[in-house]
């Protein structure tokens, strides 16, 4: 990876960064090989599986609070979405990759926010 620096006027100053010829070459070579599934590793899913030891409204309400936030956050994909890719089928190669990544997301935080609901729907 190479680094530049870049003055700005009334701000700090950025570096743009870019990657190398061999930077890249790694890149490649580490995208080839086989991905393994990674392990869910979520602080609500803990607090749910113990939740008998608190008072159900106490769960309901940290359920409610992580759909609020879930909500949020696909608000703002759904934005990107919109400002970057409003017409996926004329996006080139590059911009594909890229939509299919914001996709994953968008998906994630709707079923984030459909078990949420169902959650609190099945402990009220």
């Amino acid at each position: 990876m190479s680094a530049e620096t870049i003055s700005q006027e009334g701000r700090p100053d950025k570096k743009l960064y870019r990657v190398t010829e061999q930077g890249q070459k790694f890149l490649a070579d580490w995208i080839a090989q086989p991905s393994t599934m990674s392990p869910i590793k979520d602080e609500l899913l803990v607090k749910l599986f113990a939740g008998h030891l608190v008072e159900k409204k106490i769960i309901i309400a940290e359920l409610e609070r992580h759909r609020t936030q879930h909500l949020k956050r696909l608000s703002e994909y759904r934005q990107i979405e919109q400002k970057y890719f409003a017409d996926p089928q004329t996006l080139n190669i590059d911009e594909k990759f890229r939509y299919l990544t914001l996709r994953n997301g968008i998906r994630y935080e709707q079923e984030w926010l459909a078990w949420c609901s169902e959650a609190i729907a099945f402990l009220s």
